[in-house]
């Protein structure tokens, strides 16, 4: 069996990822679907999902992040209205109407990053204590033991 990708993504480009997939998605629902929220927040998730397995270990808490803000700027081209304003209040609605996907999105993507990161900082942990059990004299703190039979320093003055 084929491995899946398994991208580390900085976190400007998982925010610029989940950005331009969800504009890509919302063109593909408005073909399709002819602008159908719905379609476009059952498509949001998975794409949360991926941002946040995809993000570095050092950016994880960009995913959360990330996600609200692709959410709103795909949902643009789904927006009714004419005009600047008109288009500007159909997004406003869209969202309120719509909260659900985004939070649902959101808390996906913050309970992902979230398990990885305590993982991170068990393994961590985890390679301090057996680094240290294996390097008794490293400890901080300690100094390492002088032999019995090395003579001892005298202070010159």
């Amino acid at each position: 069996m084929r491995r899946l990708p398994n991208p580390r993504l900085t976190g400007l480009g998982s925010g610029l990822f989940c950005v331009a997939s969800m504009f890509a998605l919302a063109y593909l629902d408005l073909l399709l679907f002819d602008a159908s929220l719905t379609v476009y927040g059952v498509l949001f998730l998975p794409v949360c999902v991926l941002t946040a397995v995809w993000v570095r270990r050092a950016d994880l808490v960009t995913a959360p992040v990330a996600v609200p803000i692709a959410f709103a700027f795909g949902a643009l081209p789904l927006a009714e209205g004419d005009g600047f304003g008109d288009r500007l209040m159909g997004l406003v609605t869209a969202l309120a109407m719509h909260a659900g996907w985004l939070y649902g999105g959101t808390l996906a993507a913050g309970v992902i990053a979230t398990v990885r990161k305590i993982r991170l900082m068990g393994r961590k942990s985890a390679a301090r204590r057996t680094q240290a059990a294996a390097h008794p004299a490293t400890r901080p703190g300690t100094a390492p033991a002088r032999s019995a039979t090395a003579p001892a320093r005298r202070r010159t003055a």
